[in-house]
């Protein structure tokens, strides 16, 4: 073979050769460079450091820990806070809502209606809704049951519809912070009304 078949340069060669040259000029120039003198610290200073080191990072592992605290206290106050409302809510009422007949359940609903709180006026004819359901032993009062579990038990119950005005409007009460107009209540009250028919 002769040797004009071999290339005599290409570029990732002359890269490379620009790569080594550079790290040898960067070796030499540090080569150059006055060495510090190695000094030694007294005892005493090297005794007061090493506290002082562990002081700091305690604070340091301290800040960190509040700050991961902190965090978790914003992600779960929601919930904390819906589960404080519920206790209060069953510790300030003096009789649990299954013991309350319909009727006051009603009556209450009126007296919140005249005082132009509505949405505690929906949530009390949502609660006569669910006891007239208990007493008539279609289905009975669970406290662990939502909106949602108590729309697919009323969805082959004669009235049907009225049922679900009633449960959809009390799920956007609670869960969506929906306002509650006098129309709106309205028109729960006479779902209540066709469920309550005999």
């Amino acid at each position: 073979m002769s040797a004009d078949g071999f290339e005599k340069t290409n570029f990732g060669w002359q890269v490379q050769q620009l790569q080594q040259q550079f790290w040898e000029w960067l070796e030499w120039k540090l080569s150059q460079t006055p060495r510090i003198p190695n000094i030694s610290t007294p005892d005493w200073l090297g005794d007061l450091l090493w506290p002082i080191f562990k002081v700091v990072s305690w604070i340091v592992v301290a800040a960190i820990a509040t700050w991961l605290l902190w965090q978790l206290w914003l992600v779960l106050r929601p919930y904390l806070r819906s589960l404080s409302f519920e206790m209060g809510n069953s510790a300030n009422q003096s009789t649990p809502a299954k013991e309350i007949a319909t009727a006051d359940w009603v009556k209450r609903s009126q007296q919140f209606y005249q005082q132009g709180n509505y949405g505690e006026a929906l949530r009390c004819l949502y609660m006569a809704m669910l006891q007239t359901l208990h007493d008539s032993r279609i289905i009975l009062n669970d406290p662990s049951r939502t909106d949602g579990e108590y729309r697919q038990l009323t969805e082959t119950l004669p009235k049907q519809e009225s049922y679900q005005i009633l449960l959809t409007t009390h799920e956007e009460l609670c869960f969506g912070n929906a306002d509650i107009s006098p129309e709106t209540f309205e028109l729960c009250q006479q779902a209540y009304r066709k469920i309550d028919e005999k």
